[in-house]
């Protein structure tokens, strides 16, 4: 896991030096132990490193083979890299690395671009040929990896995060009309290629895309998910489903514990870590560190679910770490949560997986975690509904869409004011999708879409600032395939995840499985008052905010005046909504 940049320029112009270094200096949270440069011809790639896999120095980067003319900077972990280093072994390649890295130059050199298709992992990477000039930027599946792309007079630069290019200098930070509506209908999810920002833009998942010497762009898309089923798959019981399901998880979890370091686990208390705790405990994992974090009550509302997180730390013997974060500490830590994001994400789970990932940081450097399942496998209480609906669209909009278009046209600034650009994109997205139900497209949608620039980027930021690799058993891509053939019904049942639910069974008590569905409580950021009322005011009452332009006083006035009467149907403050992007923008100097 690591941060890595670079810059790629055509017509024989030179690479800045100057603009890359600056790019890596503000990844070095997402890779502290380490750092390295390397210019040729027309690039220059940047990296920092988190030793996770081989800790010698034989696995630096960027990696440069001079007897391949290859030359790598790469972002992730690729699980089954001992299989393919062996494989590649057997055609003759010779490594002076054990690591995964130099597993990605060698298949690459073997397969072409198609070496993407054999990688199980998570993996944002850049490879440049000297011969050529040519660079190969790729991303996993699920976006798991960020990568992030400007164009520049002559030249493409990129990034494992906006701040990083930020930093490089000559960024067009004009605010993206498309963008900004994802951001406020779409509970601020963002598809690619938009970013906030109209200079930035970002690679989508499961994309190789070759830049020629010349400039010349081709994208390829190397998978999708496929959710027709055969004939087969429709004589199966639930029963065979759930052997399956089983059998897929444990080699998920079983390929993520590959590291040279420890490896503990995010414990929520919820059904999906305790799931993971449970499996590797079965595999005979001991001494196992798990990690629990909660807030204070406000507004009625609890903030924490330390009793399921205890039940399974105490049931798995785990060493297990409880996170108590006070209001004062909370309300200081926001700017610095903010800085860490490489785009304004409006969830409460920010600031709480921030906070744990600082803690979880000085004990280890990887974890597992949770997310994905609730996509995958049909957790969110807009799913059953879906079942039986007859307009797809109106469902999914009336559940997940913060706010009607009547009041995102007096909510911005006349200007953004045109398409709806959301409806837009579910509409055809959806109209894409051959799938017997329309919550099977409300699962697609979301695993391919809403997970990678929410739930996903999420953990990914605020991990990566305090250097703590964090890895998703959920989101291995042959689990999903699998979990996309499986019937909705046995998705969606039991108020969502049915199927995982029976396959915990097996593994963890019932105890944690038959709860009322939790989630990451931060009360205090939902029922904004006192203090936290405050400090929104403090960004969007100051004269950037009111000379950005960017929101009608008139709205902002209303959600000031009464923040609770303001809350999205996914029941998150409006408020705080239009305050995060402020916040984020002036936290970035944009």
């Amino acid at each position: 896991m690591c941060g890595i940049c670079g810059e790629i320029r055509f017509h024989g112009h030179s690479p800045s030096l100057s603009a890359v270094e600056r790019m890596a200096n503000k990844l070095i949270p997402r890779g502290p132990d380490a750092g390295g440069f390397f210019a040729q011809g027309n690039m220059a790639f940047g990296h920092r490193r988190l030793k996770i896999i081989d800790l010698s120095e034989h696995a630096q980067q960027p990696m440069h083979d001079p007897d391949l003319g290859l030359t790598l900077a790469f972002n992730g972990c690729i699980y089954n890299y001992k299989e393919l280093r062996a494989e590649l072994q057997a055609k003759g390649y010779k490594f002076f690395s054990s690591g995964d890295s130099e597993v990605i130059l060698k298949a690459y050199h073997a397969w072409g671009k198609d070496c993407v298709k054999h990688f199980n992992g998570m993996f944002a990477f850049a490879i440049h040929h000297r011969d050529s000039g040519k660079v190969i930027l790729a991303r996993d599946r699920f976006g798991i990896k960020p990568l992030y792309l400007s164009q520049i007079d002559g030249g493409i630069r990129f990034a494992s995060s906006i701040p990083a290019l930020l930093a490089s200098g000559g960024i067009n930070t004009d605010i993206d009309p498309i963008a900004l509506h994802h951001y406020m209908q779409w509970h601020a999810v963002v598809p690619p290629p938009h970013t906030i920002l109209m200079g930035i833009r970002k690679l989508p998942p499961a994309t190789v895309r070759e830049i020629s010497a010349g400039g010349e762009i081709q994208d390829t898309t190397y998978w999708s998910l496929n959710i027709e089923t055969t004939g087969n798959d429709e004589q199966k019981t639930e029963q065979d489903w759930q052997d399956e399901l089983l059998s897929e998880l444990k080699r998920s979890v079983a390929r993520r514990s590959v590291a040279d370091v420890p490896v503990g686990v995010l414990l929520s208390g919820g059904l999906d870590s305790s799931l993971i705790v449970g499996l590797l405990a079965e595999q005979g994992q001991t001494d196992l560190h798990t990690f629990s974090v909660g807030f204070e009550a406000a507004g009625g509302e609890k903030g924490d679910e330390f009793v399921y997180s205890d039940i399974i730390a105490k049931h798995y013997n785990t060493d297990h770490h409880q996170i108590r974060v006070p209001s004062n500490r909370l309300l200081e830590t926001l700017p610095e949560t903010f800085a860490a994001m490489s785009e304004p994400m409006v969830s409460y789970d920010n600031v709480g997986f921030y906070l744990l990932s600082h803690e979880v940081s000085k004990h280890l450097k990887v974890v597992q975690s949770g997310q994905g399942a609730d996509e995958v496998f049909g957790g969110y209480h807009w799913y059953p509904p879906m079942l039986d609906s007859e307009s797809p669209v109106d469902t999914y909009c009336q559940y997940f869409f913060d706010r009607s278009e009547d009041e995102y046209a007096k909510s911005v600034h006349p200007r953004f004011v045109a398409d709806n650009y959301s409806r837009q994109f579910v509409e055809q997205y959806f109209s894409s999708i051959k799938a017997p139900y329309a919550v099977d497209k409300a699962l697609h949608i979301d695993t391919n879409v809403m997970l990678v620039d929410d739930p996903v980027k999420r953990v990914d930021n605020m991990t990566m600032a305090w250097g703590l690799e964090a890895r998703v058993p959920f989101l291995d891509h042959e689990v999903v395939e699998l979990a996309g053939l499986i019937p909705a019904n046995l998705k969606v049942g039991q108020g969502g995840k049915h199927i995982l639910k029976e396959v915990a069974r097996k593994i963890i008590p019932n105890q944690v499985i038959d709860r009322p569905k939790g989630y990451f409580p931060v009360p205090a950021l939902k029922y904004i008052e006192g203090p936290y009322l405050d400090f929104v005011r403090t960004y969007l009452d100051n004269d950037t905010s009111r000379q950005r332009e960017l929101f009608q006083r008139p709205y902002l006035d209303m959600l000031m005046n009464t923040p609770r009467d303001h809350i999205t149907p996914l029941r998150g403050s409006k408020l705080w909504q239009v305050a995060m992007l402020e916040m984020w923008l002036q936290t970035h100097g944009v």
